[in-house]
């Protein structure tokens, strides 16, 4: 029985790139005519997962425990979703989410899909697939404004003030705690926009456009990527 190669997160990103290269090329029967955008997530997630398990030693999670790749050195979770909307829901743990990131990584996939008539396959083409690390899965424009508001000399009250102002789900207290660890530890920058519902709405549009090197994001593939 051969052993294995572990993953490691170069590895996955490195498979990623690979992986979307094979699969623009695939033609899908069982694709064809579905405008489901979850029913093509769930099989290319499913692809992938055997994907890296054929080749890898690696953790698949189960959909109860909710992250793709849950072991402590990986921890990130699968996103496929359609260049059209690139959107995708995630569970609500906590108000903080927002502010600090989901405290796992992303491996967003982002394809075009086309039907074609007289093969009746799809081609999904994937034209962006980025690598979020979690300290940057929190809301661009609330930490961007939290972290200006620091900087500014804000106390407690200004920052519950914003966070009230925003909608952010948490009643007082928790809206005390937030602000008082908000003015200690600053958040990291977030590129996600999530929007508040009982899921978080997770927006990818701002990481696939992205052109800028940030640390922490890898676009591993890009129709606008820098030469």
């Amino acid at each position: 029985m051969e052993i294995k190669e572990k993953l490691t997160l170069p590895k996955l990103i490195e498979e990623a790139q690979l992986f979307c290269v094979e699969q623009s090329k695939f033609q899908h029967k069982e694709l064809f005519g579905v405008t489901d955008g979850k029913a093509v997530g769930t099989l290319i997630e499913q692809k992938f997962q055997k994907y890296l398990q054929d080749k890898y030693e690696v953790t698949i999670g189960s959909s109860a425990n909710g992250i793709d790749l849950p072991s402590a050195d990986i921890l990130t979770d699968i996103k496929v979703t359609s260049i059209k909307q690139p959107q995708s829901s995630c569970p609500f743990k906590d108000a903080k989410q927002k502010i600090f990131g989901l405290s796992y990584n992303l491996l967003v996939f982002v394809y075009d899909k086309s039907d074609d008539e007289n093969t009746r396959t799809a081609t999904l083409n994937f034209v962006s697939c980025s690598f979020v690390s979690k300290e940057r899965t929190a809301d661009y424009t609330t930490t961007f404004r939290l972290r200006e508001m620091v900087k500014d000399n804000a106390n407690e009250a200004d920052i519950i003030a914003y966070l009230q102002d925003k909608n952010i789900p948490a009643d007082e207290i928790t809206l005390l705690k937030l602000s008082e660890l908000i003015l200690q530890t600053p958040p990291e920058q977030g590129y996600l926009t999530i929007s508040n519902a009982l899921q978080w709405r997770l927006q990818y549009q701002r990481i696939v456009a992205l052109i800028d090197d940030i640390p922490g994001i890898s676009k591993i593939v890009s129709y606008n990527k820098p030469k």
